[in-house]
């Protein structure tokens, strides 16, 4: 087992603070000294310039994805040259009208080298795999769908 951690920072810029006029700019921290500007979405006033948590969120779901992918891939000796997923999430309302999160869908194509190709089959199984032993799809309630290319 093992704890990962971040740290928020958020800090008042400005004299008012009401909702119209405070800055959702924040910084998210990791330990291992990476710093990634944060904000809310723009349609929730943020800054487009920023990492919105609803993104971090896909973006997390995509990587956790094919790391593991990549780790089931490598101890079955495929190699893979390259891999890129163009995901997407929708912020949608849930079963109790709450706004959320509700699906993610991952479009990975991963272009393989070596003597061994998977079959079409194959490839879908280790997606099947991946997906099953992902910790952040394993940890979310977001219906997350794989559609490989």
């Amino acid at each position: 087992m093992s704890e990962h951690k971040a740290t928020v920072e958020w800090k008042r810029g400005t004299e008012t603070f009401s909702y119209e006029s405070y800055s959702r700019d924040h910084v998210v921290m990791f330990d291992s000294g990476i710093r990634i500007p944060g904000s809310a979405a723009p349609a929730y006033r943020g800054n487009p310039a920023r990492v919105d948590p609803e993104s971090a969120l896909v973006a997390a779901l995509s990587s956790c994805h094919m790391l593991t992918f990549l780790a089931i891939a490598a101890k079955k000796q495929l190699v893979v040259d390259s891999y890129i997923d163009q995901a997407v999430g929708f912020l949608e309302k849930n079963a109790k009208g709450k706004l959320a999160v509700t699906r993610v869908i991952l479009r990975p194509k991963v272009t393989f080298g070596g003597t061994i190709l998977p079959t079409a089959e194959q490839l879908a199984a280790l997606h099947e795999r991946a997906h099953a032993e992902c910790f952040i799809a394993n940890s979310v309630m977001t219906e997350v769908t794989v559609e490989a290319g």
